[in-house]
Parts: structure tokens; C-alpha cells; sequence
């Protein structure tokens, strides 16, 4: 819990949903008044025809407030109110979603390739074992507790942009290079993430 680091909002037009400034590509909330992405909204398809009937997630599904930061539990123990915590590595949200434990695995699978980063682009080492070796350290921290998870699109495609930055920084490729995403996979040996994701769930 001491690594998860608490969402910073943006100074100003902050997305009412995660926190971060918002762009042309959001909608308002008829109830609260803030500004949602579009991710953020759940909304499928053009946001515009729903724009005078949006209600957010906050406001639909209100968090029932006792006006009290901790709950007595009897034997003199109390329990903290919060809106997310850390339970086994996983990080739980009141509204139920996995935004922040796909956020919070991320960062993690991030800091364990920075520590891994001497063997991983090592040219001495065949793309296949450091494939291998990003597989088993890396990427099984990004996907922990996954099968736990009620995964949304846009959750999938923020693991597999993370996933590609990695594999490209392994592969010693970059963007501009036009190389598949496909061909550098084949090349270290990996089936796509989403593809892992689904056999975890399975």
C-alpha cells in the first residue's frame, strides 16, 4: 500500500471520474456539473446524443455517506472509510471497476522492468530468453490478481499500450521503425496480453 501513490488532480478541468485534466473528447453531468472523458463515461458510440441526459457513475450510484471517516466494529477496533484500498496486492474501488488496479499494476510492471532493464536489453542474451524472462517477472506482475478483475476494453488496451512500450525498449525498436506489433512479439516469443488476460479469466 506504501508504493500506490494517490491520483493527482489536474489543477484545473480535472475529469470528475479519474482525476486528470479533460479535453474536447468529454461530457458534462447534468447532476454534478464535472467533466468526464469519454473512457471515463462508459459511453459507447457517439457521446453527442446522450449529452443532455448524461448522469456520471458518482452520481448515479451515489456513495451512502455516514458523515464518519471510520466505522466502530465493537471489541474497541474501528474501521477506516475510504473509497479504495489494497487487498493482496489488488486494489479495490467502491464503485467496483478495475481503473485503478490496472493503473496500480502498470506502474508496478513498469518499476520491476526499470530493476530488470541490464538483462533485458542485454544483445549478449537471444530475444527469447529475455522474452522469457520478461514474461515470468514483468508481465506476471502486471497481470496479478487479474482473473479478479471486471475488465473493460479500455482497461485491455491500457495494458496492452504499456505491454508494447516495454516489448519495443526490449527489442530495441522504436515507433517510427513501422514494426508490427505482431513481428516484435513473435520475436521474443509471447502471445499478446489480451490473450493472457482471457486465459486468467478462463
Amino acid at each position: 500500500m506504501d508504493n500506490v501513490k494517490p491520483v493527482q488532480k489536474a489543477a484545473r478541468w480535472p475529469c470528475g471520474e479519474c482525476g486528470r485534466g479533460v479535453g474536447s473528447n468529454s461530457i458534462q453531468c447534468i447532476s454534478c456539473q464535472k467533466l468526464v472523458h469519454k473512457k471515463c463515461s462508459g459511453i459507447k458510440g457517439n457521446m453527442y446524443n446522450v449529452t443532455k441526459s448524461f448522469i456520471c457513475r458518482g452520481c448515479s450510484n451515489p456513495v451512502i455517506s455516514t458523515g464518519h471517516t471510520s466505522v466502530d466494529i465493537g471489541a474497541s477496533a474501528n474501521l477506516e472509510v475510504v473509497c479504495k484500498f489494497c487487498y493482496l496486492g489488488d486494489m479495490l474501488r467502491v464503485d467496483g471497476d478495475a481503473d485503478a488496479a490496472v493503473e496500480v499494476r502498470i506502474r508496478i510492471g513498469w518499476n520491476k522492468l526499470r530493476q530488470l532493464v541490464p538483462l533485458l536489453t542485454n544483445r549478449d542474451i537471444s530475444l527469447i530468453r529475455r522474452g522469457r524472462m520478461y514474461s515470468s517477472c514483468v508481465r506476471s506482475c502486471m497481470l496479478h490478481r487479474s482473473e479478479t478483475w471486471p475488465v473493460r476494453k479500455e482497461n485491455q488496451v491500457a495494458l496492452q499500450r504499456a505491454e508494447m512500450r516495454m516489448v519495443r525498449w526490449i527489442c530495441n525498436v522504436k515507433v517510427k521503425d513501422r514494426v508490427p506489433s505482431k513481428e516484435l512479439r513473435e520475436r521474443l516469443g509471447i502471445d499478446d496480453i489480451k490473450l493472457i488476460l482471457q486465459q486468467n479469466r478462463l
